[in-house]
Order: C-alpha cells, then structure tokens, then sequence
C-alpha cells in the first residue's frame, strides 16, 4: 500500500515537471493587487499594533485579538516576496524561497489567524450563555494556553513542508511543486486536508455558536421595544466575525481540495492545472485580504481598541452614551 502511494505521488511530481504554468495573470495583475494589499495591510496593522500595546492582556478576547493581530502582521511580511516572486523582479532563488519558506509561513499563519477566529467567536457564545458564570474557559490562563498549542501545532506540521524539498535550480523553481520530494508531495497532501479539517470544523462551531446569539440578540431586541434604529447596527456588530470568516476564507477552501489534488495526482490535464491554479491564486488573495478584515473586528467589537485610537475617541463617547438604555446582555455580546 505504501509503495502504490508513493508511485502515484511520484507520478503526480513528475507530472508537474511536464505541465508547464500559465503565469500571465499572476505575474502582471496579482502582483498589483498584493501590492495595494501589502501598503493598506502594512497601516493598518502597524496602527492596531500600537493599540494593542497599551491595552493590557487582562481578558480572553483580547488574548485571541492580540494573537490575530500577531499573525495578520507575520502574514502582511510575506507579502513582498510574494509580489517579487510573482512579478519576475527578483533572482530565482527567491523564488525557491518563497516555495520552501515564505509561502509555508503564510499558510501556517493564515490557519493561525483562521482558529483565532474561531475562538473569538467562542469568547462572544460564552458571554452570551454564560454571562456571568465563572468558568475556566473565559480565564486568561486557557486563553494563552490554547494560543500557544495553536502557534505550536501550525509549526510543527509546516516544518516538514521547509525541509522535504530538493535542490532548487532555475528551472526546479518555477512550480513549488517541482521542489518536493515524493514525501513531501505526500506531507503537503496531508497537510492541506488537515486544513480543510481545521477550516470546516472552525465554520461549523462558528455556525452553531451564532445561531445561539442569533436566538439570544433577537430575543433581547424584542424585549427593549426600541423605535430610534440602533437595534440594526446592533446586529451588524454581533455578526461581523462569521461575516468576515465566510468572504475571505470560504472560497479559497472550496477551491484548494480539487487543486491539491491536481498537484499530487497525474490524472489532471495541464489545461484544468492551470485554470485550478488561477482559481487558488484568486481565492488566495481574497483570503489574504483578512488582514484588512480583522482591523474591522478590532473596531467594531473591542470598545477598548476604539478608545484608543484618536479619531475614534469622540466617537466612542458618543456611541456610549447614546447605547446606556440598552441591556447589559447585548453590550455582552458586541463589546470586548
């Protein structure tokens, strides 16, 4: 059985020595748009980074937040070699960086990010069920533990996807595929439906746990009997994490199963390759687009990230005041 698996995994390398890429798009018009991404990522994570420094780590949601930032930043770094890669301007040994190193580092942070998400949505279920309820899972001690086994486990299923590679040469670079290893087609394999285990069972939590709020927000919202049209920007709010989760990272993840599977498999014509490669390509910029996405979620959901932004001070005072009469149950579900 072994040795079958590691014949079609060759089959599926040697195949992708024969399918030469259609790189016209992702070398003129990717690179653009990574570009605009890198510049307003680079901003606004840089600000949210000073934020967050003078915003102490004393409850789970700003644990999870400060991670997200974290890998967001980590993230929006890759960036550059990406764009050089893409855009032919550097040597072809960055390109081989970029396939053994910064390709893999943006994956690994881009599920960091993904699994952050998913317990910031937790954090929020939590508040709104248990309100008031001291449990183990709303101390920071769980918080810091759950983010370092998440930072930890990413690593160590990423490393091998550094190391099973060969020897890059000029033209060994021009698909990251053409540098692994039979192994390590078959680790990426591996790791990629992991992920996709990773992403589907974060979405399904997610779901579930905003149902929950959903029953919960309309439930309060009927009680308050408001007439003065803050009830529907309430919502907004309590619904921007899945919001953000499903547009940026839902396509990508339809896409990568039949693409992987081209990667690793010699049953998949160069014509449909390509055309799931530039489907990847696409889908992966929009989920690249997230680190312009979480900023949104700082604002909208941490009362304390808004105070400290000097624009957003008044604001905040004036939002605060005009939301006291409000029940203390949805302040629960839409502030940090």
């Amino acid at each position: 059985m072994l040795e079958t698996g590691n014949t079609t995994v060759m089959q599926g390398f040697n195949k992708s020595e024969r399918c030469p890429r259609d790189t016209r798009m992702t070398h003129l018009v990717f690179p653009a748009l990574y570009t605009a991404l890198f510049l307003a990522g680079i901003a606004l994570n840089t600000l949210a980074l000073w934020v967050f420094t003078h915003i102490p780590s004393n409850s789970t949601f700003i644990i999870y937040l400060k991670n997200t930032l974290v890998a967001d930043l980590i993230l929006t770094l890759m960036l550059p070699f990406k764009i050089l890669s893409d855009s032919h301007l550097g040597p072809w040994q960055l390109r081989g960086f970029v396939c053994k190193f910064s390709s893999v580092v943006l994956y690994q942070t881009m599920y960091v990010g993904i699994m952050m998400l998913g317990f910031i949505a937790f954090d929020r279920f939590l508040k709104i069920i248990r309100p008031f309820r001291k449990i183990f899972a709303k101390r920071t001690a769980f918080a810091k533990t759950v983010s370092t086994v998440i930072w930890l486990l990413m690593f160590f299923i990423s490393l091998p996807n550094m190391i099973l590679n060969k020897k890059a040469t000029p033209s060994s670079v021009k698909k990251c595929a053409s540098l692994k290893s039979p192994l390590g087609l078959l680790w990426h394999q591996v790791v990629s439906h992991t992920c996709q285990v990773i992403f589907w069972t974060v979405f399904v939590l997610m779901v579930v746990f905003y149902v929950v709020i959903t029953k919960k927000v309309y439930d309060s919202y009927k009680k308050c009997k408001s007439k003065d049209g803050k009830h529907k920007r309430l919502e907004v709010k309590v619904f921007i994490v899945i919001a953000v989760f499903f547009v940026c990272f839902a396509p990508y993840h339809f896409v990568k199963v039949p693409y992987t599977y081209s990667q690793t498999s010699n049953k998949t014509d160069c014509r449909l390759e390509n055309q799931l490669f530039v489907a990847k390509e696409t889908t992966l910029f929009l989920a690249t687009t997230n680190i312009c996405m979480d900023p949104l979620i700082y604002i909208i959901l941490c009362k304390k990230f808004t105070e400290r932004v000097p624009c957003m001070r008044g604001r905040t005072r004036s939002t605060a005041t005009s939301e006291e009469h409000h029940s203390s149950q949805t302040d629960n579900i839409t502030l940090g």
